[in-house]
């Protein structure tokens, strides 16, 4: 039998380029801006504005995963902003796995954004049997030993890796082999994994690098490069 868990209603023949998909997130975060002002249509060129994008690039990236406007009325936002949800996959809920229970592990679990957004920390795991059996919101710390049982019972297809560098790897195989599809990875190394699994990497030195870079390279308070998704040159591929 086949497990419809993790098929897409609407699968694109070709992945859409990651600074593509970046600016979809931003697409739509600006869209519900939109509505909560009572908007109820909007045009290419408000969305880029509002993001300095420019307005053919908006329209470049939604055409990428099909037609959305309307010939003299532009795209209406509730149309757009059930597209956009389906396409980033935030339409239905995602059971997540939170493996590392240290400090930055711990904060994840404060993140409201998980939950707004459709994913839930379903499952927590650590290696370190003193944190082993604890309680975090109402969910208990499993040993890695756990994991097999643990994330077929609970349906998880995503985990979270804060593990330490040196273990990263070894536990994202332990996951992965568990039936794990899709890995946010914290720690500050490259993940070795078959190509039909999803690994998104946050380093958040990486990220002040950037930063610093762009700040760095600002002249007049307007830094040339813009945001982080403006074009296909810029983004951190």
């Amino acid at each position: 039998m086949r497990d419809s868990r993790h098929e897409s209603p609407n699968p694109v023949e070709k992945l859409a380029p990651k600074a593509v998909v970046g600016r979809v997130s931003l697409y739509l975060r600006q869209l519900e801006a939109f509505r909560a002002q009572g908007q109820v249509t909007i045009s290419s060129n408000q969305i880029g504005t509002a993001l300095g994008i420019n307005d053919a690039q908006v329209r470049k990236d939604l055409a990428f995963f099909g037609q959305f406007g309307h010939p003299g009325v532009g795209y209406r936002i509730d149309e757009l902003l059930t597209a956009l949800r389906r396409i980033l996959g935030i339409d239905r809920d995602w059971p997540m796995a939170l493996i590392g229970l240290g400090n930055l592990g711990r904060a994840l679990l404060k993140y409201r954004g998980f939950g707004d957004r459709g994913f839930n920390i379903a499952a927590l795991f650590d290696n370190d049997q003193t944190k082993v059996g604890m309680r975090f919101n109402d969910l208990v710390v499993h040993p890695l030993d756990d994991l097999p049982k643990v994330i077929a019972d609970k349906n998880i297809c995503l985990a979270i890796l804060t593990v330490p560098a040196e273990a990263a790897q070894r536990v994202a195989d332990q996951v992965v082999a568990c039936g794990i599809l899709g890995i946010l990875n914290f720690a500050p190394m490259p993940l070795n994994l078959p190509p039909t699994v999803g690994v998104v990497a946050v380093d958040l030195s990486v990220q002040l690098e950037h930063l610093a870079y762009k700040v760095l390279n600002t002249q007049g308070g307007i830094s040339y490069l813009g945001s982080t998704f403006r074009d296909e040159h810029d983004s951190l591929e």
